[in-house]
């Protein structure tokens, strides 16, 4: 597959499988996000959203964390960076 035909499902969910044994060679699957000559990054978990701007007063307290502190609840998310030349199968939707 080129460049071309990996740029064609950006934001589309997708699973590689690489060349590299272990548990990596079992697939990764995520959002494709960003495609380049060496380089197909995919996110694989979405971060939390941000907190509610406006008082609890007016939209109640929203997060599902509530008994927690927030410094050590906020989960940034996750991103894997494959190697073109590592790749050994890109599957997608057919439609």
């Amino acid at each position: 597959m080129t460049i071309e035909e990996l740029r064609r499902f950006i934001g589309e969910t997708v699973t590689i499988f690489t060349t590299s044994g272990g548990a990596s060679g079992c697939g990764f699957t995520g959002v494709l996000l960003r495609v380049n000559p060496c380089f197909v990054t995919l996110v694989i978990r979405l971060g939390t959203a941000p907190t509610n701007p406006l008082s609890e007063e007016i939209c109640g307290d929203r997060r599902d964390y509530r008994d927690r502190d927030d410094r050590h609840c906020q989960n940034v998310g996750s991103v894997c960076d494959i190697p073109v030349d590592k790749i050994a199968a890109f599957c997608h939707n057919a439609v």
